[in-house]
């Protein structure tokens, strides 16, 4: 088994909800190290030695292992921590459940990232409802199809994929928590919405909420 990991995290921050979920569903104990993404603590040179390019989240391991980017940390978790699993063991279901988890991951997540969203309030001047407007057209963009394929997919149960999490759901959870903030109409979306109920009610992504960590505001 290896050491005990520390989390640099954010308590607001969409891609730490991710891996604080992974680490509560595999019962992983780890140290919860807060870095205040408005503060611009990611910046502080001290973190940039451990993490480059000054993002969140990141794992440390005594032993010297150092992860970034949260996709790659939640693989590396379940290869190391394979129970319970957050893939699938069929090549081709784990296909499908990385190719929904992306979805969100990479076509939401990056355009609605802090600081594609500062860049569009200090440098080009959008106003608060603006920037609400542009979070929203991208959330809606990949929720659609998302939705679609929820309401049509035979391996959909109490979660994406069948009845117990997988990194789909985990990737799911933590934007729908992130839309809230910015008034994202959810409405058209009742099989994500169930899915997110499923997961609100599961303990291993209730204690991961922002409003649960030690530098909630």
């Amino acid at each position: 088994m290896i050491d005990k990991p520390i989390l640099y995290n954010y308590f607001r921050s969409s891609t730490s909800v991710r891996v604080r979920i992974a680490l509560n569903l595999k019962d992983i104990d780890y140290e919860y190290v807060a870095l205040h993404l408005r503060k611009e603590e990611h910046r502080d040179p001290v973190y940039l030695k451990i993490n480059p390019y000054g993002l969140l989240p990141t794992l440390e391991f005594p032993s010297g292992i150092i992860l970034n980017q949260s996709l790659a940390i939640l693989e590396y978790l379940d290869e190391i921590y394979p129970t319970p699993s957050i893939l699938p063991v069929n090549a081709i279901d784990r296909a499908k459940v990385r190719s929904m988890a992306y979805a969100i991951a990479l076509e939401i997540h990056p355009l609605n990232n802090l600081h594609v969203l500062n860049y569009l309030k200090n440098d080009l001047k959008v106003d608060e409802q603006g920037i609400k407007i542009w979070f929203s057209r991208w959330v809606h963009k990949a929720f659609t199809p998302f939705e679609n394929i929820l309401v049509n997919d035979k391996d959909v149960g109490l979660y994406c994929f069948g009845n117990t999490p997988t990194i789909i759901d985990i990737c799911l959870f933590s934007q729908v928590v992130n839309n809230a903030r910015f008034e994202v109409d959810m409405s058209k979306y009742p099989k994500i919405n169930s899915v997110y109920k499923n997961c609100l009610s599961h303990e291993a992504f209730s204690r991961a909420l922002p409003k649960n960590q030690p530098d909630a505001e």
